[in-house]
């Protein structure tokens, strides 16, 4: 028997400003039937679920409340958005991986121990660093545990593209590949709008791909500078990816999945396209790209990779 979202509970861990920012765009898109909140600090998770409560009261139908990992463990779906956050926009995503791992670490081991069988959805930054080690923790497929990855980045560069283009941005498809963060890479030589390649679009005027690629990349510490954190840009790549769960939708987003010899890479999570469903991520995609695109992508994996080992030589150490 298939699950309606009117059935469907959908757990939230970590309330910041993430965190409530998923719950809220939840609600108001009606993906869940019961959106339980989790914190570390059980009055904030408290506050934010009664705030959303009562906007719920003037919006969408659903149950809100602040719960436990045992409310938590029949969830369809757990965002895992609790982690480190920046100090200042010079540090770097990567920086925060060992504050992120100790508490990703915590709140996956909790929430496996509870019972939990469904799909998680990791926004914690890194975040393919934790969605690598959210895999490991739990012991889940690994379909079945993403990253929001590059999401955030690509909506950014279809929105860019289609001003420059003079189109709407939904009529843009343009990825942003590899590492969420400094070593990602925009993948210019997929880009299209109305099924032509933009690079033949702008033929006779080439847009400034360094440029804009570099606008993408730093679009988040130019929010971070101007707010002292973001919220809104990945909240939504969280949600988007429970949409197309909800309602198996077969999409195709570029998210962070665990790479199994696409483009010789394998044992890393990165972004590639992926079609996303009711089982989480059904299959990776591997465009064709050119050789510059597949060397910088070859060498985010391999940043990763580096992090990655870094990290599990400092838990054998710890431990």
């Amino acid at each position: 028997m298939s699950v309606t979202p009117s059935d469907r509970r959908i757990a939230v861990i970590g309330t910041g400003h993430v965190g409530s920012t998923v719950a809220y765009a939840l609600m108001l898109r009606e993906l869940a039937g019961e959106i339980v909140l989790l914190d570390a600090n059980a009055e904030l998770a408290a506050a934010e679920a009664h705030d959303i409560e009562h906007a719920n009261a003037l919006a969408r139908r659903a149950r809100i409340w602040a719960g436990d990992y045992a409310e938590a463990a029949s969830a369809s779906i757990a965002v895992i958005t609790a982690g480190a956050t920046m100090n200042t926009a010079a540090e770097s995503r990567l920086s925060l991986v060992n504050r992120s791992a100790a508490i990703v670490r915590s709140c996956v081991g909790a929430l496996t121990a509870a019972g939990f069988g469904g799909i998680i959805v990791i926004a914690s930054n890194p975040v393919d660093i934790m969605a690598q080690l959210a895999h490991e923790i739990s012991g889940m497929p690994a379909g079945r545990v993403i990253g929001t990855g590059t999401l955030v980045d690509s909506a950014r560069l279809r929105s860019l593209l289609g001003t420059k283009l003079g189109v709407d941005p939904q009529s843009v498809v343009a990825y942003v590949l590899g590492e969420h963060g400094d070593s990602e890479l925009a993948a210019f030589s997929l880009a299209q709008a109305g099924a032509i390649p933009v690079r033949a679009l702008r033929a006779h005027d080439p847009l400034d791909e360094v440029a804009i690629e570099d606008d993408v990349r730093r679009a988040g510490l130019r929010i971070f500078e101007g707010k002292g954190y973001t919220s809104f840009g990945v909240a939504s790549a969280a949600v988007r990816i429970c949409e197309a769960i909800v309602w198996d939708e077969h999409a195709v987003m570029p998210v962070s999945a665990l790479l199994t010899g696409q483009y010789g890479i394998s044992g890393v999570y990165l972004s590639l396209p992926c079609v996303v469903g009711a089982a989480g991520v059904d299959r990776i995609m591997a465009p064709q790209l050119d050789d510059d695109e597949l060397r910088r992508l070859r060498a985010s994996a391999s940043v990763l990779e580096a992090t990655h080992a870094a990290l599990r030589d400092a838990q054998s150490v710890d431990v």
